[in-house]
């Protein structure tokens, strides 16, 4: 079997031309876009792939060194792309999966046709003026509590992700999905993405981009959302209804609505 190919365990779907390639976000897999996707189908090329480490990709293909950095995950991306022949790509990326999404469109110019970011956050540290959302303690305490107990960890952060407590089934499909991931791979791409500053890469840009932020997202809070859009140069915020860190799973209408008005 292909490798680039089983490696991220690409599924393709769809009856157009135009190819959309959906990231998921941390301690998920491609299963979360499954409300989303037959919005798409009709008239586009879906691809959907599980980051190394993450779903169903192989696992074997983890390595500390690459995956120390997101651009590791971002050449992956690249790799699968060039791998399909896909050209003109509309990359719709979830949370730190966005960032991911941004290297790409960096590491190959001329690649992507459109960036979509939801609930992306450069920097998760407030530093100075600018508002991450959490203060460097909050994080180091975070980090220590997934190394000590992933599993107690993931059951307590996952409601605070997710929101939206009056549907606690989508907190426990998050907790289950996190659940099912290597730990030592979540410890360590946890600190990649928490401790990650990606802010100097924004204005280097020159992909379309749209930003996707929710009401009240305790993860990526507004202020992020709005430092974004100022930052990358050709950009536009869309802040949604919907609340929580994860609108593709609570409110997947709305977020493909959000989409489709920016593609056509």
């Amino acid at each position: 079997m292909n490798t680039v190919i089983a490696r991220n365990n690409v599924t393709v779907s769809g009856k157009g031309q135009q190819v959309l390639l959906f990231v998921h976000g941390y301690g998920c897999s491609q299963n979360m876009w499954r409300h989303m996707i037959p919005n798409f189908e009709r008239t586009y090329r879906v691809v959907l792939i599980d980051l190394v480490g993450s779903g169903q990709s192989d696992e074997s293909a983890y390595s500390k060194e690459k995956y120390g950095s997101l651009k590791g995950y971002s050449q992956d991306v690249v790799e699968v792309c060039h791998e399909l022949g896909m050209k003109d790509v509309i990359f719709i990326g979830h949370s730190v999966s966005s960032m991911i999404g941004m290297h790409a469109s960096l590491m190959a110019p001329g690649l992507f046709k459109k960036l979509i970011m939801i609930g992306p956050s450069p920097c998760y540290i407030n530093d100075g003026a600018y508002v991450g959302g959490f203060e460097r303690d909050d994080i180091d305490e975070l980090l220590e509590t997934v190394n000590s107990n992933y599993l107690g960890w993931s059951s307590g952060i996952t409601p605070v992700i997710m929101g939206n407590a009056d549907r606690p089934e989508l907190a426990q499909e998050l907790e289950n999905s996190f659940c099912q991931t290597n730990p030592s791979i979540a410890q360590h791409f946890a600190e990649v993405t928490f401790l990650g500053d990606d802010r100097e890469y924004l204005q280097l840009v020159e992909t379309e981009t749209l930003i996707i932020q929710c009401t009240s997202d305790v993860i990526a809070p507004q202020a992020v959302g709005e430092y974004l859009a100022k930052t990358i140069p050709n950009s536009e915020l869309r802040l949604l209804k919907a609340t929580g860190h994860c609108p593709h799973m609570s409110a997947p209408q709305e977020t493909s609505e959000a989409i489709l008005q920016f593609l056509n």
